[in-house]
């Protein structure tokens, strides 16, 4: 009888029950990351056409303070969440699986809310020093909450394996909500759009992609046989959350120092090709976000069951499918580079030479395989840390050395450096502490 794929890959695993979901999920996943990225990058093309570059610039600039601003609030929850809800499910310990997931929901409404009202203070009482307008600024600032709930109901749903419902609403019905609202904006304002109205129609499309997402997750939890009290074991969480919230604020620094410090250096113009050559090169790690996805929590699984042998089959795996159709992509980019910066529109063609650093900067993140994952997800997220903070650190002299003088090019320079730096740092110490290979040239000698 012939093999299905699925068959040839699980038939020589000790515990193919947890690796099947996983090879099963991935064609799932990776076909809402397609529709979420392509949808994305085709509402960021038409804000940035209808906006132009000044305009857009400055709702990049926006946006990225606000994610920056809600992974801070959100006090490496998220991450914690995704850690122990997989291994509580496979233990069925009911009473802590309730704990997790209700008990840091509340903590990062708190958090955030707190954080929205001390950053509008600040803008009120500096709203005269701005560069930018404040009121943008303002509606920047209580978007923290909302990218702070979608995320960390994203990340448990994640954790729960229901991966439409993790990604649906933000890849897919967020970049659709954001582009109705702008267009039927159009309709009844003959002005151009400019950044205030774009951001409060992302705003609102924040509000109700939140709201459904609890209503959805509050469905698909699965129940236990028997009633249980939630354990809340705050100090565990806690102790897992603050290593990642430092891992996390040092990547964010590493994925918006660029942006962030372009808008102070070299203006909102600086910002907006920049933003536009930052998303295309993304398109390179979409399969790499796809496959993680789906990975994370069997990662978390099989390393609590002392699992290496299928934890390595699972990496090498993983690896082998993220990095060659992560090559064309970038292969096809590089090529038509010209072609798809100017669906921007042709002030945006400046930022070609960032866009092609950025895209080799991509390409080593995929080659490495999935490092960061995999130190975070089996308890060694102090290393990870480390890394991070190490590189963010050289993130912002590189950035304050090269933005002065090159401009969006120093950025991404500085930019797609730091970003090879940790990836290869991580890579030797996922082989140092876990003992898998997880990059595509240790996948193809295996």
């Amino acid at each position: 009888m012939k093999k299905w794929p699925i068959e040839k890959v699980t038939k020589n695993l000790e515990h193919p029950e947890l690796l099947t979901p996983v090879i099963l999920g991935v064609g799932t996943t990776l076909s809402l990351q397609v529709s979420g990225v392509a949808i994305a990058y085709g509402v960021q093309v038409l804000l940035a056409r209808w906006m132009g570059a000044s305009e857009y610039g400055i709702y990049e600039f926006v946006i990225a303070m606000g994610t920056f601003l809600s992974s801070l609030a959100s006090l490496g929850l998220p991450n914690a969440a995704l850690r122990f809800i997989p291994e509580y499910r496979v233990k069925e310990d009911w009473g802590r699986l309730q704990g997790i997931i209700w008990g840091s929901w509340r903590y990062v409404i708190v958090s955030s809310l707190l954080v929205a009202t001390i950053g509008s203070v600040v803008v009120w009482l500096w709203r005269w020093r701005w560069e930018l307008p404040w009121i943008s600024l303002l509606l920047g600032v209580w978007m923290v909450p909302l990218f702070a709930l979608v995320r960390h109901q994203l990340e448990m749903a994640r954790g729960i394996r229901r991966l439409v419902l993790a990604y649906f609403p933000s890849l897919v019905a967020f970049p659709v909500l954001v582009a109705a609202g702008t267009l039927v904006w159009q309709q009844f304002h003959s002005l151009s759009l400019t950044n205030v109205p774009a951001l409060g129609i992302t705003a609102g499309s924040l509000l109700a992609i939140a709201v459904a997402q609890l209503w959805w997750f509050r469905r698909q939890i699965p129940l236990p046989p028997t009633w249980n009290a939630p354990i809340y074991e705050r100090r565990t969480w806690f102790s897992v959350s603050f290593p990642i919230l430092l891992a996390e604020g040092a990547m964010l620094i590493l994925n918006q120092t660029d942006i962030l410090m372009l808008g102070a250096i070299a203006g909102s113009f600086s910002v907006g090709i920049y933003g536009a050559a930052v998303k295309t090169s993304g398109w390179v790690t979409f399969v790499l976000m796809s496959v993680n996805a789906i990975s994370a929590p069997t990662f978390a699984a099989l390393y609590a069951e002392d699992n290496h042998r299928d934890l390595q089959i699972l990496v090498s795996t993983a690896a082998r499918w993220m990095f060659f159709p992560s090559l064309a992509i970038a292969v096809g980019l590089v090529v038509f580079s010209h072609q798809v910066l100017g669906l921007f529109g042709e002030e945006f063609l400046a930022a070609k030479g960032a866009m092609l650093v950025l895209i080799l900067g991509q390409l080593v993140n995929v080659g490495a395989g999935s490092v960061g994952y995999l130190m975070q997800m089996t308890g060694h997220q102090n290393q990870c840390a480390m890394v991070f903070g190490s590189c963010a650190g050289i993130n912002v002299v590189l950035n304050i050395m090269f933005i002065p003088t090159m401009g969006v090019l120093g950025a991404a320079i500085a930019t797609a450096f730091t970003r090879s730096l940790w990836n290869i740092w991580l890579h030797q110490l996922v082989v140092k502490h876990i003992g898998v290979q997880p990059s595509i040239v240790s996948a193809l000698l295996r």
